[in-house]
């Protein structure tokens, strides 16, 4: 989309305000829901009578997210990130009605499968209204601000949803949120009004995106299913999701992602990579403290809660240093990832340190979100104005992505190696291995090739040439 004005203005100037506090407003909702429906699931599962189903409310939000993240990003290079910033929030809000109100495990996965559409719709447009409304030398701050918004959900949105499970209901994690999805889309509505209009018709989309999103929804499903219920039998599962994957991936990722081609394509790469390698470590490390230390729920998912406010604060931090390059940024925040997984091996054994991954997991989760932002930043500066909704979709498919094959490999090598009662045989080398994944991540940010790009058109195929390193 070409557009005939420059944004202008800092993220809490008088035009930018609403627009600021809306997004924060809508990814801090979204923070609540993630949290607290993982607090909140085991009351409501049995209400329902769904144990036998336990993974399916969380596996049907994550494969709805991918087909809405692909299409809205395809929709905001056509028509602008408005429209959808309209609809998205709306299907969210009917989700969490729907999921508030669900009798049975039909309706609820009704409703999970609305939220992951309305969630997967209104982020890939809020990237793209990021680099509309604000100046070049505001986004990342703007970026970290997004990161930060899940700073109060991680200290109090677990503890917040188990109360509202006990004292007035689970149906409460889902309606106490749907007046404040109101009010965001409310302070949305003067900005997305006054986004410059398309000076020229959109060029044609990408072939066979929505097809490949429905692939990568499947693929993801099944990957992730054979994570959550490892065995021998889920392992040709997952293995036949990666079949699926694989080629869908190639369409919805912009050419060369896999091979790490130098610009745009290594960046979403590294956005794949960092999410991966981080969340494939965390997933196990509850269950590390409670399996091998004696932890108990509450204590295991304290280093969580820190993580998390580590990579706020990093992201935070890069915000107000625009001066530092984006690329070495993303170095940086692979070294410190690299370090802090391979260290969390220390913890798995029985005569290990619990204690450290408190202090690990601090400075690990200010590793990824010194590099996140940076991420954001350097693809749409690596990005044509037309392609921002592509380019935004395509991040949120490596991450969601990367974090699913990481975290059934994960799975895997617990079924192979050890077991959930005794984990630290399959752990220790899940945290060295994603280690290295960070590690690889550092040496390509190393070599060159990570600048900003200058776009022509050329036979009517795109042509990049680079410019500065950023």
């Amino acid at each position: 989309m070409t557009v005939t004005e420059s944004p202008s203005g800092s993220l809490w100037s008088t035009e930018n305000r609403a627009t600021t506090v809306g997004m924060l407003l809508l990814i801090t909702i979204a923070a609540f829901e993630h949290l607290g429906v993982s607090t909140a699931m085991p009351r409501m599962l049995a209400e329902l009578d769904g144990g036998h189903l336990y993974a399916w409310p969380f596996t049907s939000f994550l494969a709805a997210s991918v087909v809405a993240t692909v299409l809205s990003g395809r929709v905001c290079d056509r028509v602008g990130p408005g429209p959808v910033l309209m609809v998205g929030p709306t299907v969210f809000l009917a989700g969490l009605i729907v999921a508030g109100t669900a009798d049975d495990m039909v309706g609820l996965l009704v409703g999970r499968v609305l939220q992951g559409l309305g969630l997967g719709t209104e982020v890939a447009a809020i990237y793209v209204l990021v680099a509309l409304v604000y100046a070049e030398k505001y986004r990342p701050a703007a970026f970290g601000m997004l990161a930060a918004a899940w700073v109060i959900p991680s200290i109090v949105g677990p503890t917040a949803a188990g109360i509202a499970t006990e004292r007035v209901g689970w149906r409460w994690v889902f309606l106490g949120l749907a007046p404040l999805a109101v009010l965001g889309v409310i302070l949305l509505v003067p900005a997305l009004r006054a986004l410059p209009k398309p000076t020229r018709p959109a060029t044609p989309g990408r072939r066979g995106l929505p097809l490949a999103a429905v692939a990568a929804a499947v693929g993801i499903t099944a990957v992730t299913w054979a994570a959550q219920h490892p065995s021998f039998g889920t392992l040709w599962l997952g293995l036949g999701g990666l079949a699926v994957l694989i080629p869908a991936l190639r369409t919805l990722l912009p050419a060369g992602t896999l091979t790490a081609r130098a610009g745009l394509p290594r960046t979403v790469l590294a956005r794949g990579m960092l999410a991966g390698a981080f969340f494939g470590v965390e997933a196990f490390l509850p269950l590390t403290l409670t399996a091998v230390h004696g932890y108990s729920p509450a204590m295991a998912g304290l280093p969580l809660t820190l993580g998390a406010l580590g990579w706020s604060g990093a992201s935070h931090w890069q915000g107000r240093r625009p001066d530092i390059a984006r690329a070495t940024l993303i170095r940086w925040g692979f070294a410190i990832l690299a370090v802090g997984l391979a260290s969390t091996s220390f913890i798995a054994p029985a005569w290990g340190p619990s204690w450290l991954a408190s202090v690990l997991w601090v400075v690990t989760g200010a590793g990824v979100g010194m590099a996140f932002p940076a991420i954001s930043v350097l693809a749409l500066e690596q990005t044509s104005e037309r392609e921002r909704g592509f380019t935004s979709s395509a991040l949120q498919v490596a991450d969601m992505v990367f974090s699913a094959v990481c975290v059934g490999f994960g799975g895997v090598l617990l079924v192979s190696l050890a077991t959930a009662a005794a984990p630290t045989a399959a752990v220790i080398p899940l945290n060295l291995v994603m280690a290295g994944v960070a590690a690889l991540g550092f040496v390509l940010y190393s070599r060159g090739g990570n600048g900003r790009w200058a776009v022509s058109r050329d036979g009517g195929a795109e042509s990049r040439s680079t410019l500065v390193e950023r």
